[in-house]
């Protein structure tokens, strides 16, 4: 299964809640030496913007990846750079909002950006 499977079978996981960063972070987490538990456990608290609204929980998986994956030191800020970008934010609320205002359900919005900070990851990662 490559990484965005992964991300997809996460978050259609009727069973458990994988936020957005737990989303992110668990399928890379052989690529940075960690076990799914860990990577689950090092996620919890990251989900809706680190519980207050701040950075989007799947711009935070992806940084998290992209450190423990021995990413060069330009990784981080371009992958905040696009998504600060196609976005216009990483705050959480600001997102959430933004979708609202469209009409977009909470879980079709969070999702795709979950999908796309995974994309973002996997080519910042050369792979």
């Amino acid at each position: 299964m490559d990484y965005m499977e992964k991300a997809k079978a996460l978050r259609a996981d009727q069973t458990t809640h994988y936020n957005c960063c737990q989303s992110v972070l668990m399928p890379f987490c052989g690529r940075c030496g960690l076990d799914e538990e860990t990577a689950r456990k090092a996620g919890a608290f990251f989900g809706s913007g680190m519980r207050c609204g701040s950075v989007c929980g799947a711009v935070t998986g992806a940084l998290m990846t992209l450190g423990m994956a021995g990413a060069g030191n330009e990784a981080g800020p371009e992958l905040m750079r696009r998504f600060r970008e196609k976005h216009g934010t990483l705050n959480c609320r600001e997102l959430l909002a933004a979708a609202r205002e469209r009409g977009e359900e909470k879980k079709t919005h969070c999702d795709g950006l979950v999908f796309e900070a995974v994309e973002m990851t996997r080519e910042l990662l050369g792979e």
